[in-house]
């Protein structure tokens, strides 16, 4: 009984690290027949385990999803990985979530051998883990918000800017984004031809979700990148989309701070701009040694030439 209950552990273990086994591969690893592999199959199925199988020299054994969870069975370092990923999830951004990974952090340490506590004991002991001090986001508006990148349906939701304004908007998501101890869904906003980045914690979803949409070609570059160059001109009043005459590399080392830059070609690039005041930002787009578009806002284009004008009469004869 105690040979049959641990090759049953052994074959679970088996068939959940990868999609689907043979019946030869089974009798060479358990080192047992084909008809004891059938038997402890069905055995696997009347504990609840959904195990299917496929006839044939291309069929096998799977497991699939029930409602029965499996026990996992780790190796030492599988386990290890598993308890210090949630000692670094403990103080994450996603509301409820700490006190599951502390309950699940606890159990797996209860059973872990000596000598694996003693290798986590030991990396916890010299490790700096950052409390994450970001706003927590709800995990159902995560998980509402992840079904539509995942269906491509538009998302409608009420978001809070900056300043607290309420407003509507309609999207098409495509990816969410953890950064910065925050969660952001980068989208196509439909309303402004563009895409945007929006704080996961200040959207609140409305159901139903829209129509189905054809996926758009991303932004340039990697999300990661565009995500921490919308955070870096998020916190101005003003801010600007300005096409420059110029290849990105050339500016990306000098611009001043709020300004963030996206590659186009060679010979041009869009740079996102943003500063307290209108003037502010207009002067910094006077540092761009480039020609450059700006279609607004219109304070910025007041403020531009108002400075044209002075510089215009400092240097009139």
């Amino acid at each position: 009984m105690i040979t049959t209950s641990a090759r049953l552990l052994h074959l679970l273990s088996l068939l959940q690290t990868r999609p689907q086994w043979t019946g030869p591969q089974l009798v060479a690893e358990l080192g047992v027949s084909a008809r004891t592999v059938r038997g402890d199959m069905d055995k696997l199925r009347e504990l609840g385990y959904p195990v299917s199988s496929t006839p044939g020299a291309a069929g096998g054994y799977r497991l699939g999803p029930g409602a029965k969870l499996p026990p996992l069975l780790l190796d030492e370092d599988e386990a290890a990985a598993v308890v210090l990923g949630l000692g670094g999830a403990a103080p994450g951004s996603v509301s409820g979530f700490e006190t599951a990974s502390a309950r699940a952090r606890t159990k797996i340490e209860q059973v872990l051998p000596s000598r694996v506590r003693h290798r986590i004991d030991s990396l916890q002991a010299s490790t700096v883990i950052p409390n994450h001090a970001g706003a927590e986001a709800d995990p159902q508006v995560l998980a509402a918000i992840a079904g539509t990148v995942r269906d491509r349906h538009r998302l409608r939701f009420d978001y809070r800017n900056h300043d607290g304004d309420a407003q509507y908007r309609t999207t098409e998501p495509h990816r969410l984004v953890y950064l910065g101890h925050r969660w952001y869904l980068v989208a196509w906003d439909l309303d402004r031809s563009d895409w945007r980045t929006f704080r996961v914690d200040r959207i609140s979803p409305r159901i139903p979700t829209g129509p189905r949409f054809d996926p758009r070609e991303p932004p340039r570059g990697d999300l990661i990148t565009f995500v921490a160059a919308g955070r870096r001109i998020a916190r101005f009043r003003y801010r600007a989309k300005v096409l420059v005459r110029r290849s990105a590399t050339e500016l990306v080392d000098w611009l001043p701070d709020g300004i963030a830059v996206e590659p186009v070609d060679d010979e041009s690039c869009i740079v996102h701009a943003g500063g307290d005041t209108a003037y502010i930002l207009a002067a910094h787009l006077t540092f761009l040694d480039a020609d450059f578009e700006l279609d607004g806002p219109p304070e910025v284009l007041a403020a531009l030439r108002e400075i044209g004008r002075r510089c215009a009469a400092a240097t009139s004869e």
